[in-house]
């Protein structure tokens, strides 16, 4: 009986352990009943926690506890509202099944820079992406260049909060490279630490080939003037074809080239403003007021207003005040005093200053310009040709 036994258990235990097809054995029960408390017991022991008395539910409880973990977790835990935390995966969905280790690693080290929530929540609301860029390469020596560069840790912050990507550029081959050339270009290190917090997109679009540094002499301007980071700055991060384009619509208006440069070099700004708000705006001042271009050579702020809520009411309020035969007027040299004046200033300067129902009847006519708005504003189609400019 026992020899019939341990043959019948070896053949199960071959059998067990060496198919993985599933089979059927004829046995009797007290032969099936020997044979697997047998092969429990020659089976190889279990860990002592695994082989303790435990339900499923209390197996799986620390793996439940680690996967529940979510990136809205971390998020919130920084100070994220809910409204925050719709717009960051809104704007990245990617980051909703981001790897949370990885995504606790990454605001781990924001923190550790000193950086708070507050800044740290609007870092995430304007630019989500960056959480998918690696910030750990190089950190060590970046963090000390820029310690170097910006003088104090505060100043540091304060150029990581305005631009991010500071911590993704590539060191070697964009930042230090950089640097180095507006240096050679006569910038103060001051003066690159303004354009750095200024213009955030310094280091990865900076480019002065030979057309742009023509430009730039061209100008007028010189090294070491107050002007000379902003003309230096401005033209190397835009376009060539995006300068040429809009000193050609200033030369529609009566300027030459020269004369074009000259402007830029006065007001550098220029170089900001889109091409359809300068033609408007000198369309309306030379056809509209009847200036001549040579006023706006030397008054370059008048392109800088808004044409509906700045130049046309005071304009047409200065025809109204005519009219009636009041004073002052909006004419002559009180016009260009009265476009830079604020909004209030200018209430007070030309419409509170008469009698409660002049006054009432100006401010009406005032509103009334303002409230127009430009034809089909609404349904204007923005085309976005990249930045800068």
């Amino acid at each position: 009986m026992k020899a019939t036994n341990f043959n019948a258990f070896t053949q199960f235990r071959f059998l067990l352990f060496n198919s993985s097809k599933a089979l059927v054995i004829p046995l009797n029960p007290t032969r099936f009943r020997f044979l697997t408390i047998s092969a429990a017991a020659a089976l190889p022991s279990l860990p002592e926690t695994l082989q303790e008395d435990q339900t499923e539910d209390q197996i799986k409880e620390p793996l439940s506890t680690t996967t529940s973990k979510q990136p809205a977790d971390l998020f919130r835990q920084m100070g994220c509202t809910e409204d925050d935390i719709s717009k960051i995966f809104q704007r990245r969905p990617s980051l909703q099944k981001m790897d949370v280790k990885n995504l606790h690693s990454k605001l781990k080290i924001l923190t550790d820079l000193g950086i708070p929530s507050s800044d740290l929540t609007k870092i995430l609301n304007c630019r989500p992406r960056f959480l998918n860029c690696r910030i750990n390469r190089c950190l060590d020596e970046r963090l000390e260049f820029f310690q170097s560069l910006f003088g104090t840790k505060e100043v540091l912050l304060k150029a990581i909060v305005r631009n991010p990507s500071l911590l993704t550029y590539d060191f070697h081959k964009q930042i230090k490279p950089t640097v180095a050339f507006y240096e050679q270009l006569g910038l103060s290190r001051s003066d690159l630490i303004s354009m750095l917090l200024a213009r955030p997109t310094l280091i990865p679009r900076s480019c002065l080939d030979d057309e742009k540094m023509d430009y730039v002499r061209r100008t007028g301007v010189v090294k070491g003037t107050r002007m000379y980071k902003h003309v230096i700055t401005l033209f190397a991060i835009s376009r060539s074809e995006t300068i040429r384009e809009k000193v050609a619509n200033l030369e529609k208006h009566g300027f030459t080239e020269d004369e074009v440069f000259r402007l830029f070099g006065k007001s550098p700004f220029l170089v900001t403003l889109s091409v359809d708000k300068v033609q408007r705006n000198m369309t309306f001042i030379l056809g509209t007021m009847k200036l001549s271009a040579n006023l706006v050579l030397d008054n370059p702020c008048l392109l800088f207003l808004n044409l509906e809520t700045a130049i046309k009411p005071r304009y047409y309020l200065g025809l109204k005040i005519d009219d009636m035969g009041l004073e002052p007027r909006v004419t002559g040299p009180s016009l260009l005093r009265a476009m830079r004046m604020t909004e209030k200033r200018f209430i007070k300067a030309f419409i509170n200053c008469h009698p409660e129902d002049v006054a009432n009847e100006l401010m009406e006519c005032y509103r009334s310009v303002k409230c127009v708005r430009r034809l089909a504003e609404s349904s204007k189609k923005h085309e976005c040709k990249g930045f800068p400019f």
